[in-house]
């Protein structure tokens, strides 16, 4: 396909999305625009850098601790949000397939250098409305975060999708949290049929320590005109005047940031996004004959094999036989009274989310449960237990 094609047929999908009202979430794409990686996959962002997560847990001084999760919420970016792109100008971003309910991903990642290991456990909780939770852990380290998020998108000339939840990341060592943002997204660039994300906004990092990160993004347009631009700060809230103990400036997709003290007038990090000591490490995933049904990769397997062979008629067809048979399953569940229970998460009462109180006291922050079917956290019992086949007697296509 052209590239003159591929233009026409963005132009094509946004005056789809303006004839369709309300949310967009569990509106799929054309085929020739997904990503070949599906919604419980976008986790692994958090997760494939084993060293930058187990980072703030190995720092004594509490505000570096802060300025190292900072570091890592801003790595995550561009992998999280340049889904099925590069991240350069010249790469339109695609959309990931609609997770189906019960999809799972499940991997990890080792840095043998510096002796680091992640898991990441993903499940989609909940398909309408579409809901996803994700734990990441570095047990030899003790740090581990989890969250789940509600996405919801409209059309209005940008998609803007929202996403309606939160993230919590813990260190043992210091008994630590920090209230980590959910972003808001808008994906531009439909007419020139070349897609990309922007985050506009001010959020916050908020740690218990007392410490806490403001993160002001800008893109195109705006008063210094580059795409993806942000500045950061880090303070103390228990100081009057709010003082910046260290400061951030730069891109969060090409490029990179520059790291100062401005107490010390010094540079601490110059961050080159693309540099070859910053790439993330191989991820290590069982192979497809191996995974359960109810695994993503193996799940989509003949999408995504569609995809790589350019198989347009494959990938619509394989991609249709799910879900057409997972509207059969909520057919006969309703049918034969059957309640669904996601696996390695279960669903509490918002009163139990302490930490959200907690540091949210104040802000302004609201938790929406009653938007995302309660607050979500991993069952870490069956997680530890869990053994294949998951599921007994029923798969993504079918009950037995």
């Amino acid at each position: 396909m052209d590239h003159k094609s591929a233009a026409s047929r963005v132009r094509d999908l946004a005056k789809f999305l303006a004839t369709v009202k309300g949310d967009l979430s569990n509106i799929t794409g054309p085929p020739h625009l997904l990503a070949p990686s599906s919604v419980v996959e976008v986790g692994h962002c958090w997760a494939q850098r084993p060293s930058v997560f187990a980072a703030p847990s190995l720092e004594s001084d509490p505000e570096k601790r802060m300025l190292l999760v900072l570091r890592w919420f801003l790595i995550a970016l561009r992998s999280q949000l340049y889904i099925g792109s590069t991240g350069s100008k010249s790469s339109s971003i695609r959309k990931p397939l609609n997770a189906f309910l019960g999809e799972l991903f499940l991997a990890s990642w080792t840095d043998a250098e510096k002796k680091c290991t992640t898991t990441l456990v993903s499940e989609q909780v909940s398909h309408h409305p579409p809901i996803t939770a994700m734990h990441v852990r570095d047990a030899e380290h003790g740090i581990h975060s989890t969250g789940y998020a509600r996405v919801e998108m409209s059309f209005n000339g940008t998609v803007n999708i929202r996403q309606v939840g939160n993230a919590v990341l813990h260190i043992d060592r210091f008994d630590e949290d920090y209230l980590i943002p959910l972003l808001d997204v808008k994906v531009r660039g439909f007419l020139s049929g070349c897609m990309y994300p922007e985050v506009l906004g001010t959020y916050s990092i908020i740690g218990s320590s007392g410490y806490q990160a403001e993160v002001r993004f800008t893109g195109e347009g705006m008063i210094r005109g580059k795409r993806n631009s942000f500045e950061a700060r880090i303070f103390h809230r228990d100081d009057p005047s709010k003082e910046t103990l260290y400061e951030v400036k730069g891109c969060w997709s090409e490029g990179g940031w520059k790291v100062c003290n401005p107490r010390m007038g010094e540079t601490v990090e110059v961050y080159d996004i693309d540099g070859p000591e910053n790439q993330p490490v191989p991820i290590v995933i069982d192979p497809l004959a191996e995974q359960d049904p109810w695994e993503s990769r193996r799940a989509w397997e003949g999408v995504f094999r569609g995809m790589a062979e350019g198989d347009m008629r494959m990938v619509l067809s394989e991609k249709t036989r799910v879900e057409q048979a997972q509207r059969k399953m909520r057919v006969e569940e309703q049918e034969r009274g059957i309640v669904w229970e996601p696996l390695f998460f279960k669903s509490v009462q918002p009163e139990e989310h302490e930490v959200f109180h907690r540091l949210a006291e104040g802000t302004g922050l609201k938790l929406h449960s009653e938007r995302t079917k309660g607050v979500w956290k991993p069952d870490l019992e069956r997680i530890g237990s869990a053994q294949r086949p998951f599921r007994q007697g029923v798969t993504p296509l079918g009950y037995s």
